[in-house]
């Protein structure tokens, strides 16, 4: 299945909060939405779940469009920052009314992942901390068997056990369910994220700066690091994305491949990590040439 997003804007008063943007996701991927704050990701994957309405363009969900249509939209499960269940609501009577919602929802999954988090059910949806109401609305998206999960921020508050046994759990539920998925994280934590993410989209200021393979994307990177003269030569010649300053040594980034015979002897190339490539890419330098020649 897919789920393609073409040419959708949305403003806000004088804030363009997306401006013309077109991505994909299909099912049997694990994907990377990336972006600094305020960049439009939240705004995206409530304008997917029909929690928004676009100002213009279109999202479809194999050919068909999505808003307000409830087939559709059934398909999709999204774990944001709002919480639509009552405040007064305990966790329990929560997954109950879920269930009613979602056909799919398995509650006995849902109870498991609860005893395994220590979620007391018991206790009203208000009164939890913010890593259990995030550990809440994230045992919900496990349980839901839908071919599309939508992940805004879901470690916000979770503490680094949490977060390692929430990946692995993701990581299982979507190689093991019978529905082939697309999951998309969106998430500040880049380098934890980093090992399950196989798709990157990286958004800047409301516009898509890139979608593909994460492979593909480090694969046409890298780094060069070595005395500040010989990187300075190196960088004047191939157009870095950024660099830093390590005592005497300079590291330059570069979105493409170099080659060792073109490069002074005194300098090492390397890799670069997707982290790392995602702040130089998004670093507010508007006219620097990106991966594989895209404009920033």
């Amino acid at each position: 299945m897919k789920l393609e997003i073409r040419n959708v804007s949305k403003s806000f008063k004088d804030v363009k909060a997306l401006d013309n943007v077109s991505l994909n996701f299909e099912t049997g991927t694990i994907y990377g939405l990336l972006g600094r704050n305020g960049a439009g990701k939240s705004t995206l994957m409530n304008i997917i779940t029909g929690r928004l309405v676009a100002d213009s363009g279109t999202v479809t969900l194999d050919g068909e469009p999505v808003s307000e249509h409830d087939e559709q939209l059934s398909r999709i499960f999204m774990v944001g920052e709002e919480n639509f269940y009552p405040d007064d609501m305990k966790v329990k009577h929560a997954l109950l009314w879920t269930s009613r919602y979602y056909p799919s929802f398995d509650r006995s999954k849902a109870d498991a992942l609860a005893e395994r988090f220590e979620l007391d059910q018991d206790k009203k949806i208000s009164k939890l901390s913010t890593g259990y109401r995030s550990l809440f609305k994230n045992i919900v998206a496990l349980s839901v068997d839908v071919p599309f999960i939508l992940l805004d921020e879901p470690v916000l508050g979770l503490d680094a056990n949490h977060r390692d046994l929430f990946y692995k759990l993701l990581v299982r539920t979507y190689a093991e369910s019978e529905t082939p998925k697309a999951v998309v994280v969106s998430t500040h934590l880049i380098e934890e994220a980093e090992h399950l993410v196989e798709n990157v989209a990286i958004i800047k200021e409301g516009r898509m700066l890139l979608q593909e393979p994460v492979e593909d994307l480090l694969a046409c990177s890298c780094s060069v690091s070595g005395p500040a003269a010989s990187v300075d030569a190196v960088a004047r010649k191939f157009d870095p994305i950024g660099g830093d300053q390590v005592g005497n040594i300079r590291v330059a980034y570069f979105a493409q491949k170099l080659d060792p015979a073109e490069l002074p002897e005194d300098v090492s190339l390397g890799p670069v990590d997707l982290q790392r490539l995602f702040i130089e890419l998004t670093n507010g330098v508007s006219d620097r040439t990106t991966h594989k020649g895209a404009r920033l």
